[in-house]
C-alpha cells in the first residue's frame, strides 16, 4: 500500500527498540504514525538484535536510575498489553576495586536515589552467590535487587506489534536519504531512496549508528555519535554447574567496573551457555564490520572467566560469537533533543545511547512521543542530553569518573 498521500502526525525513522518504542507510545497517544525501516524488520545490522540485554539501576551518573526505574514499570505495562514476557528479573551485582571512582559514585547515586544497595567485601560475596564469584581480596561488591535480562529481538517485535495494533503503519525495507521542511505549509517531508516523498507534521530520528550520517545531511550539524562494533561471547558452563548459573538459582546479571568493564548474564537464551562479554569494541562505520572478536580481547575474558569462576565455567574459549553495534557519544551520555535550525521541535533526535540505553526503550518511546506532540517531556530532566552540549567542540558532561565503554 502507498501511503505518500496521506499527512501523518508523526513519522518514525528507524526501526530498532528505539524507534518501535516510540510508534508504539506515539500510535498509543492518538497520532496517526509512519515507522521507517532501511532493511527488513527485525534485522541483525545494527543494535537491537540478539538473545539478551541488562537492565539495572545502578548507574555512576543519578540522572539515569529514575529512568531506569520507570522504564522496568514501562515493560512490564508493555507485557501486559501484549501478553507474553520479553523482560526476565533477577538481581543486579556490580563489583570491582574499592577505590573505583565509577563504583564509588554508583554507590552514591543509589543511595541519592533512594535505591537499597548492599556493599559486600569479598568473603560476602562467597556467601552471598554460594561460592560462584571469587573476587580478589580489595574489591566490594554491590549488590540490588534491580536487575535482570531483557530478550532484544522479542522486544522489538512486540513493540513493533503494539504499534501496529494501536494503528501504525510500518514499512520496511524503505531507507530514508534525507528529511526536507516545507516553509509554507510547515510539513516535513521523509524522502527515500525508491523516490517516495512521505508527509507528516512531526517526525522522530531514532536510526542508530546511521544518525551521524542522516542529521548531517538534513541539518548539516555534525553530532559526534561513533559507530563501534562490539562482540558478544558464550562462554561454556562446566558439566555438573550448569543449574548454579540460572535465574530460578539466585545468578544475577552483572558488570565488573575498571578496565576492561566486563558484564554478563544469567544462563537463559542458550542452556548450558553464560553471555561474558567485554564493554567496548572497535570504531567503524556500520558497512565496515570485520563481525569477529580482537584475539586479544578474548584473552582479557578468559583470564577473568578462570580468576572469577575457577572451574565453574570452561574459559578456554567461546563456544559462541556475535557481533552488534554502538553507537557512542564522546561522554558517553545519550542524545534526545529537538533537531533544530529549520525544523525547530518539529523534529526529535534519540541517538547516542553508547552501549547502555536498550534497557531505556521503554522510557525513551514516552518522552519523544510527548515532546512531538505537547513539546516537553514530564518527569525527566532532559539537560544532559542536548545537542547543545558538543557546541565548539566540547566532549560533552564532564565527570569525575572514568568511562566505562572503551575502544580495541
Amino acid at each position: 500500500m502507498d501511503n505518500s498521500s496521506q499527512l501523518f502526525d508523526v513519522i518514525v525513522i528507524g526501526a530498532g527498540v528505539m524507534g518501535s518504542a516510540t510508534a508504539y507510545r506515539t500510535a498509543k497517544r492518538g497520532l496517526t504514525t509512519l515507522l521507517l525501516e532501511q532493511f527488513d524488520f527485525l534485522h541483525h545490522r545494527g543494535s537491537s538484535h540478539g538473545e539478551s540485554r541488562t537492565i539495572r539501576t545502578t548507574y555512576p551518573e543519578e540522572y539515569y536510575t529514575s529512568m531506569a526505574l520507570e522504564s522496568s514499570r514501562l515493560w512490564e505495562e508493555a507485557e501486559a498489553e501484549i501478553g507474553y514476557r520479553v523482560y526476565f528479573k533477577t538481581k543486579q551485582f556490580d563489583m570491582g576495586p574499592s577505590n573505583q571512582k565509577s563504583l564509588l559514585a554508583l554507590i552514591n547515586s543509589c543511595h541519592k536515589n533512594s535505591i537499597p544497595v548492599r556493599v559486600l567485601d569479598r568473603n560476602e560475596v562467597f556467601e552471598e552467590f554460594s561460592g560462584i564469584f571469587q573476587i580478589p581480596e580489595d574489591w566490594i561488591g554491590v549488590v540490588t535487587e534491580h536487575g535482570g535480562v531483557i530478550k532484544p529481538t522479542k522486544a522489538v517485535s512486540m513493540f513493533q506489534a503494539l504499534a501496529l495494533g494501536n494503528g501504525a503503519v510500518l514499512k520496511d525495507n524503505t531507507k530514508v536519504i534525507n528529511i526536507e521542511k516545507d516553509g509554507g505549509t510547515n510539513e516535513i517531508f521523509v524522502v527515500t531512496e525508491d523516490g517516495k516523498n512521505y508527509r507528516c507534521r512531526k517526525c522522530i530520528i531514532t536510526a542508530g549508528p546511521w544518525t551521524r550520517r542522516l542529521i548531517e545531511k538534513v541539518r548539516g550539524l555534525a553530532l559526534p555519535i561513533q559507530p563501534l562494533e562490539t562482540t558478544v561471547h558464550y562462554w561454556k558452563i562446566n558439566e555438573g554447574h550448569e543449574d548454579k548459573f540460572t535465574i530460578e538459582n539466585g545468578f544475577p546479571s552483572f558488570a565488573v567496573y575498571g578496565a576492561p568493564y566486563i558484564y554478563g548474564t544469567p544462563s537463559l537464551e542458550f542452556p548450558g551457555l553464560i553471555k561474558i562479554p567485554v564493554h567496548g569494541g572497535r570504531t567503524c562505520e556500520p558497512e565496515d564490520r570485520t563481525w569477529a572478536a580482537p584475539a586479544a580481547l578474548v584473552e582479557k575474558l578468559r583470564e577473568w572467566i578462570k580468576g572469577r569462576f575457577g572451574d565453574l565455567v570452561d574459559g578456554d574459549k567461546p563456544v559462541m560469537t556475535q557481533s552488534c553495534m554502538y553507537s557512542v557519544t564522546p561522554d558517553r551520555d545519550y542524545v534526545i533533543d529537538f533537531l533544530g535550525g529549520e525544523f525547530g521541535q518539529d523534529a526529535v533526535v534519540c541517538g547516542g545511547f553508547s552501549g547502555h540505553g536498550f534497557k531505556m526503550a521503554p522510557v525513551v518511546g514516552r518522552i519523544a512521543a510527548e515532546m512531538v506532540e505537547t513539546g516537553r517531556a514530564e518527569g525527566v530532566d532532559l539537560t544532559h542530553f542536548r545537542i547543545g552540549r558538543f557546541e565548539g567542540g566540547s566532549k560533552g558532561n564532564v565527570k569525575d569518573f572514568e568511562d566505562q565503554v572503551g575502544s580495541h
